[in-house]
């Protein structure tokens, strides 16, 4: 992999400017900058060589043609952002919602790593990782333990060989996040040696406990768990704290409760802002158009956060917790050169961003974009395969029921299925879960997702299979068929047209496209289906949860109809034979 750290000569050259026998590329004068370990704003100058800060302080360096000196006078300088808990997959992908965030100052992701682990052997997706550390940008990782779904062939797959090497990269820092928590408690030792393994190395544990009891925190604490991004009150909060958690707080699609939560803490007067840090938890693109970590650093703000603290929680206290300030969090001396350059204090979103110290940003404009990734890595969605009339039989006896945009539980059928076209006087529309490669299929009825949606197909799901909803099963063959055409997306049929289409390129789940026009894709997408009845909050979590078993209450997965309470599949895959 890419080493993170300088080579020798780097090391003795940024030496030699220090001692002004050499000239840094970049000076930043008369620099206001915050400084983490003291708490306070601090006056001076910043030396940057290569993507390094030689030196913060008073004094000036050996300065040639080659140096670029610019006066920061009047503006504040803050570390680069950090996003500790990134899904970097939601329609998008990594390196576009990299170069997205960045132009808000976010200029480091910690990041899921189970789409790359499910799709990849290591060998191809550690190329993949080494190719994005080499961005102006920094990349972190996190290792799944669990699939977060009854993925067949998981214990294939999740292997200790095949997790050991991840946990074994340096740009890999935590495990988790924990899903499988259940299992772990009743007694799964494989889980159990990869955390001890994560541990040994410094690694942290995320974990995944919403509504998590007292008791059951303190088991997972003795498990090894170190923190938690689920608190939903704040009496949750507290509970984790008094546990010696990490607490990560949310404002999500799903869940944005940022505000509530901060409100709470600052009412409360607890004095605990220097052990928080906050993340947008894999939010769909249009909910990121008022930024990344710049969004949750003004909502910490505006909810009466100290400007000092809500800052740090986007940076040093990241880089803290996470054992990385001596690289990040910090603009001190050795740092990598992550700076946001502020027009106001209360003002988050940067007029220049600086990140491994390039210019990404500069007078309030984008000067540079991250280059593209090749993607060819991933294999294309090649649906080989072709639906049959076979394949449209719905005779389950019970369906699963939307409680929520992500909660399902079961209801019992008692619509007629053996028709073309289900009632628009219901919500009720057939479902099937297909697989990828033609194999298994697992069909039902699902009840609340919309009244007037005819035919609907998603390649965008836990695992990569394909999801197809609607009133009427000719259109739910064609939206299947024109997004097998796009190889891979999330297609809207009405009476045999297309009527909304967001194409799916990289592995049939992420977009290729900058995130601006993806967010027009995406909410043309859901004024689509919201206008034929979805009353939910987020239909794309829609499609990623419903197969995650770490949610109650039946699932449908690659196994069958899963019973997440009594552990159990209700009705198996149909084989298809092919």
């Amino acid at each position: 992999m890419v080493n993170p750290l300088w080579r020798n000569t780097e090391i003795r050259k940024q030496l030699k400017i220090v001692s002004k026998e050499l000239s840094p590329d970049l000076v930043l004068t008369n620099a206001t900058y915050l400084h983490g370990i003291f708490k306070k704003w601090m006056n001076g100058n910043i030396w940057i060589d290569g993507d390094r800060i030689v030196y913060a302080g008073q004094d000036m360096p050996k300065i040639d043609e080659t140096t670029e000196v610019v006066d920061v006078s009047g503006k504040w300088i803050v570390p680069g952002y950090i996003e500790p808990h990134v899904h970097p997959y939601q329609l998008y992908n990594p390196q576009q919602f990299a170069d997205y965030a960045a132009q808000g100052g976010t200029t480091g992701f910690i990041s899921d790593n189970l789409p790359l682990f499910l799709a990849l052997e290591n060998e191809k997706a550690f190329t993949f990782l080494d190719r994005m550390a080499e961005l102006p940008f920094t990349f972190y990782w996190w290792t799944r333990f669990d699939s977060q779904t009854e993925l067949v062939g998981e214990d294939q797959k999740f292997t200790s060989k095949a997790v050991g090497e991840w946990l074994e990269r340096p740009d890999v820092i935590l495990g988790g996040e924990l899903t499988g928590w259940p299992k772990l408690l009743a007694g799964d030792d494989q889980m159990l040696y990869w955390i001890q393994k994560a541990k040994i190395s410094l690694k942290k544990i995320e974990g995944h406990f919403p509504g998590a009891s007292e008791k059951t925190l303190a088991r997972m604490k003795l498990l090894g768990a170190d923190g938690d991004h689920e608190a939903m009150t704040v009496d949750e909060v507290e509970t984790r704290l008094l546990h010696g958690y990490g607490v990560t707080l949310r404002h999500s699609s799903i869940r944005p409760d940022l505000p509530e939560l901060l409100a709470g803490i600052v009412e409360r007067e607890l004095n605990v802002f220097d052990k928080l840090m906050m993340t947008t938890d894999g939010s769909t693109p249009v909910f990121h158009k008022d930024g990344v970590m710049d969004m949750c650093i003004q909502i910490a703000l505006d909810a009466g956060v100290p400007a000092i603290d809500a800052y740090m929680m986007a940076s040093y206290n990241v880089a803290r917790y996470y054992n990385l300030t001596s690289l990040h969090g910090l603009i001190a001396t050795g740092r990598y050169a992550d700076l946001n350059i502020l027009d106001a204090i209360d003002n988050p979103v940067p007029s220049g961003v600086i990140s491994k110290g390039v210019w990404l940003k500069r007078d309030g404009e984008k000067v540079r974009s991250l280059d593209e990734v090749d993607w060819s890595v991933l294999p294309e969605l090649d649906l080989e395969f072709e639906l049959t009339d076979d394949d449209f039989q719905f005779s389950m006896p019970f369906g699963v029921e939307m409680v929520n945009d992500v909660i399902t539980k079961p209801y019992s059928v008692s619509v007629d299925t053996n028709v073309e076209r289900l009632s628009k006087e219901h919500s009720e529309s057939f479902l099937m879960l297909l697989d990828k490669n033609g194999k298994w299929r697992v069909n039902t009825l699902i009840k609340g997702f919309a009244t007037e949606v005819d035919g609907f197909a998603s390649s965008y799901t836990n695992t990569g299979d394909i999801v197809l909803i609607g009133k009427s099963r000719q259109d739910m063959w064609q939206a299947f068929e024109e997004m097998k055409r796009l190889k891979g997306g999330i297609v809207l049929v009405e009476d045999g047209e297309t009527i909304c289409q967001l194409p799916l390129p990289i592995g049939g789940i992420m977009s290729d496209l900058p995130m601006e026009s993806l967010m027009e894709q995406e909410s043309k997408l859901k004024d689509a289906l919201k206008a034929r009845g979805y009353e939910h909050g987020d239909a794309v979590y829609t499609l990623l949860f419903l197969m995650a078993t770490h949610l109650p209450y039946v699932r449908i997965t690659q196994k069958g109809i899963y019973d997440v309470m009594n552990k159990t599949i209700l009705f198996p895959a149909f084989m298809r034979g092919q």
